[in-house]
C-alpha cells in the first residue's frame, strides 16, 4: 500500500514539475515563463496545509498569456520610440510670399516630418514636403526651432534631404527593409497636421513589394503598406520598427475613390531604397537617373482605337532634343517605343519604371514602331540634368 510521501518530499517533487513545465514555456515566450515562475514559487511558499501544498500547479490561462505578450510588445514599443523619438523632427515649408484678393500679403507655410541620419544635421523628409520652399526650418522635439537648407531631391522617389544647422539632439539608425514580413509591429512618428509634434502611431506591416501609380507617369515600386495611421503633416517621418531602427520613410496615405472609403492605407519609401537615394543626393546634391532626351505621351487602347494606332501600349515621341541621346541613336519625331530589352511597355511595366532599372552609360535596346515598320535601335543613356 503506497503512502504520501511528507509534505517536504511533495512540495520538492511540485517544485520540479513546476520547473519542467516553465521550461517547456520558455522555449515558446520566455518572458512569459519568467512570469509564472514568479507566480508558482509564491504560491508554494505560502501553502499552510498539505493539501494545498499537493495541488498541481495550474498552467497560465490563454488570456494571461496574451496579456503577457501584449505587454512585452507595449514594452518595445515605448523603448524603440524612445530610442528613435528625439530624431524625429518637423520641417516647415515657408513658401514664397504672395498677395491675397484683398490685398494683404500672405506667408504661407507647409508643414511635414522627417527623420535626422547624421550628426552633421541631415535630415531626410519627403520631396513633396520641401517643394517649391523659398525657406526651410525645422522644430525639435523638444520644441526648439532651427534653420535649414535644401541639400537636394528626387522627385522620383519623394525623397529629399535637407540640412539643420546646429547640434543634434539624436541620430536615427537605418534598418534593413528586405528583412520584413507582413504582420510585423511597427511605429510611425511624426506631426500630423503640422500641430501635434512626434505623434506616435502603433501598426503593423500590411504587405510590402506594393506599387502606386504617381502623376508624373510613374509608378513607386516596392512600398511598404501598414494600417499604423499616417496623416497630412506625417509625410518624411520615419517608419519604426521594434528595435527602433527606420525601415521606412513615410510618403502618402489612400483614402479610395469614386466614393469608396478606406481607412489604414499608408505606404512608406523601403529603408533600403531610402538610404541609396540619400546618400547619392548627400554626396552630389541629386540621384543620377536616366536621360534619353524625349518629351513622350503614355498610349492606352483607347488612344489607339481612337488614333488608329498599330499598338494598344507604348509611348509616343512628341519630341526628340536635339543632340540627346535618343537623337544620336537615330530615334525621331512620332516614333512609338513599345519594349526595353525585350520588355514590353504596359500598365505593369510602366516606361519610366524600365528605364529607371538602367544607370547612366547604360546601352539599351528600346523596340519601335515608325509608321508600320517595327524597328530595334542601341541607345546609350545619358545622365538626367540635375535641374
Amino acid at each position: 500500500m503506497s503512502t504520501l510521501p511528507p509534505t517536504s518530499t511533495r512540495r520538492a517533487s511540485w517544485l520540479l514539475l513546476a520547473a519542467l513545465v516553465i521550461g517547456v514555456f520558455s522555449g515558446a515566450a520566455g518572458a512569459l515563463a519568467g512570469g509564472a515562475a514568479v507566480y508558482w514559487a509564491m504560491g508554494e511558499r505560502t501553502s499552510s496545509t498539505p493539501a494545498q501544498a499537493a495541488a498541481p500547479p495550474q498552467a497560465p490561462s490563454a488570456d494571461t498569456a496574451s496579456q503577457v505578450i501584449r505587454v512585452d510588445v507595449e514594452t518595445a514599443v515605448t523603448q524603440a520610440v524612445e530610442k528613435v523619438g528625439l530624431s524625429v523632427v518637423t520641417v516647415v515649408n515657408h513658401l514664397p510670399p504672395r498677395r491675397s484678393f484683398f490685398g494683404p500679403v500672405l506667408e504661407p507655410t507647409a508643414t511635414g516630418s522627417g527623420v535626422i541620419i547624421s550628426p552633421a544635421g541631415y535630415i531626410v523628409t519627403n520631396n513633396h514636403v520641401v517643394e517649391g520652399a523659398a525657406r526651410l526650418e525645422v522644430i525639435l522635439a523638444d520644441g526648439s526651432t532651427l534653420p535649414a537648407r535644401l541639400i537636394g531631391v528626387d522627385p522620383f522617389a519623394d525623397l529629399a534631404v535637407v540640412q539643420a544647422e546646429g547640434k543634434m539632439p539624436a541620430v536615427a539608425s537605418w534598418g534593413n527593409s528586405d528583412a520584413l514580413k507582413p504582420g510585423e509591429t511597427v511605429i510611425a512618428i511624426g506631426s500630423p497636421l503640422g500641430d501635434f509634434k512626434n505623434t506616435v502611431t502603433v501598426g503593423v506591416i500590411s504587405a510590402t513589394g506594393r506599387s502606386l501609380e504617381t502623376r508624373r507617369g510613374y509608378q513607386m515600386e516596392d512600398l511598404i503598406q501598414t494600417d499604423a495611421a499616417i496623416n497630412q503633416g506625417n509625410s518624411g517621418g520615419p517608419l519604426v520598427n521594434l528595435a527602433g531602427q527606420v525601415i521606412g520613410i513615410n510618403t502618402l496615405i489612400v483614402r479610395g475613390g469614386s466614393g469608396a472609403v478606406a481607412e489604414g492605407l499608408g505606404f512608406a519609401i523601403p529603408s533600403n531604397t531610402a538610404r541609396a537615394v540619400v546618400e547619392q543626393l548627400i554626396e552630389r546634391g541629386y540621384v543620377a537617373r536616366p536621360y534619353l532626351g524625349i518629351r513622350w505621351q503614355w498610349i492606352t487602347p483607347d488612344m489607339a482605337a481612337r488614333y488608329d494606332l498599330p499598338v494598344e501600349y507604348g509611348v509616343f515621341l512628341s519630341e526628340v532634343v536635339p543632340g540627346g541621346p535618343a537623337d544620336r541613336a537615330g530615334l525621331q519625331r512620332g516614333d512609338i517605343l513599345t519594349a526595353i530589352d525585350g520588355q514590353a511597355i504596359d500598365p505593369e511595366h510602366p516606361f519610366i519604371n524600365l528605364l529607371f532599372h538602367h544607370a547612366p552609360g547604360d546601352e539599351v535596346t528600346f523596340s519601335l514602331v515608325r509608321g508600320r515598320e517595327k524597328l530595334e535601335l542601341q541607345v546609350t543613356l545619358g545622365e538626367r540634368p540635375s535641374s
